[in-house]
């Protein structure tokens, strides 16, 4: 029997009303994976290191877009759910309403300057003489031509979950997520590996990501036109507003969370110029390992992004008692689960890079890739769990605090002193020293939010 969203937030208990926000998102995220992957095993059933190593090196442009979902996504979800648990409904529209027409703004101008600065670009991406036309085509499609109905789709995904339509939101995402899985082989291989097969390699891994994201974007469209009048989630542009409350409260989460995912980019980029110095066979190792890797990864964002509307909403209402239960809970699960990952792929390290790609010497590099980025497979789920937990309470500066600490201070500093010792089969390491040290320090920060909220609690009703 389904419940009701207030049931969800108010009276569920926990265990079904955690999985009930947070299983549609990791499954979406779960999708989302299988297409990357999909790319991944399509282009690599081509041989070409090259083609494999074009889709690697557009992934921190492609990671930029988050940067704006994060921006308009996260800071007007959390805004909503914030709301919500206040019954201030009119701000609640108002959030979702500058979310949207901002990421479509943002798509747009993304679009515009990809297109105007794309040599510039591909060499900071770090693509050369062999890789650049390959990487050229991919980001063209996905990126020039693909920005707005990318970041919208997600976007507006993100403003679903925050009313508690976590499975509205993954209909649409997933549905893209399928459609790309199976276009993907038609567009990327050639007519004598598959019929009707137009070989355009990586340009095709690019092309059907395309017709994905259009596909999502009208979905959602569609989805608030029907169900306008029974839905909080607003698009038109009457309820669009620059009151300073809803610009406030939207980019207070929304900045921090956009800054944290730009400095991903950084990160990544640097990670694959590195990367890149050691040839296009380590490239393509790399990304395959990294595809693999982001598997507990999404689970962990999916998981974090399902429990911020619960967690936003008693925060809000003042039920911390319940807004304890609900992060106890994911936290133990997600934990538990993901150790069990994290052995499988240690284990099997060889045999999982082997399914993408039938070459020794890539099968040799990659293992090692993968055995060292699973590594922090647990330590960043609860990293990610006590950061989503921030950005639900509206506490920006904290999440923004551990962003900066993330990359500037441990995790690049880390991958330039792995590969000095190390190289190449240092880098996967860093992530690892990373997460150890910030898992422990959201661990202790998120302790001493929850007493401290207990006692303001404690103080209001006079115990």
């Amino acid at each position: 029997m389904a419940i009701s969203k207030t049931e969800i937030f108010e009276s569920a208990p926990i265990p079904k009303a955690a999985l009930a926000l947070s299983l549609p998102a990791v499954l979406s995220s779960l999708v989302m994976i299988v297409y990357n992957l999909a790319d991944t095993f399509f282009v690599g059933m081509l041989n070409d290191p090259v083609q494999n190593s074009a889709v690697t090196l557009a992934a921190p442009l492609l990671l930029a877009f988050n940067a704006v979902n994060n921006l308009f996504g996260v800071g007007s979800s959390s805004m909503m759910s914030r709301a919500l648990g206040k019954q201030d409904f009119d701000s609640v529209k108002k959030s979702s309403a500058f979310g949207f027409w901002c990421a479509v703004f943002c798509g747009i101008l993304f679009s515009l300057l990809t297109g105007i600065f794309n040599t510039p670009l591909l060499n900071l991406l770090g693509a050369d003489e062999i890789t650049f036309s390959a990487t050229k085509d991919y980001i063209f499609y996905t990126s020039v031509c693909g920005a707005v109905p990318a970041i919208t789709s997600m976007v507006t995904a993100y403003l679903f979950r925050a009313e508690g339509s976590s499975l509205h939101a993954s209909i649409g995402l997933t549905g893209g997520c399928l459609l790309n899985i199976i276009i993907d082989p038609f567009f990327i291989l050639p007519a004598e590996t598959i019929p009707f097969g137009m070989g355009m390699g990586a340009a095709g891994a690019g092309f059907a990501t395309l017709l994905a994201n259009i596909f999502s974007c009208v979905y959602f469209l569609v989805l608030v036109f029907i169900k306008r009048g029974k839905t909080f989630v607003c698009v038109s542009p009457k309820y669009f507003s620059l009151d300073k409350q809803i610009v406030s409260g939207v980019c207070g989460v929304g900045v921090p969370a956009s800054i944290q995912n730009l400095l991903n980019v950084v990160g990544m980029t640097v990670f694959n110029n590195l990367t890149a110095a050691s040839g296009e066979f380590a490239v393509a190792a790399m990304g395959i390992a990294q595809k693999v890797n982001q598997i507990p990864f999404y689970v962990a964002l999916g998981v974090s992004q399902g429990i911020m509307p619960l967690i936003g909403y008693n925060f809000a209402s003042g039920n911390i008692k319940r807004m304890k239960k609900a992060l106890v809970f994911t936290m133990e699960v997600t934990v538990v689960f993901l150790a069990a990952v994290t052995l499988g792929y240690y284990v099997f390290a060889e045999n999982i890079i082997g399914a993408f790609m039938k070459n020794s010497d890539i099968i040799e590099l990659g293992s090692v890739f993968l055995r060292g980025f699973s590594l922090a497979m647990v330590s960043l789920a609860v990293d990610f769990i006590g950061v989503g937990v921030y950005q639900a309470c509206g506490m920006g500066k904290l999440s923004l605090f551990f962003a900066i600490a993330r990359k500037i201070i441990l995790e690049i500093p880390f991958i330039l002193i792995l590969y000095h010792f190390f190289s190449v089969f240092g880098l996967p390491y860093s992530q690892f020293l990373a997460e150890i040290i910030l898992s422990t320090a959201a661990v202790i920060v998120l302790i001493r939010l929850f007493k401290k909220l207990e006692r303001k609690n404690a103080d209001i009703m006079g115990l």
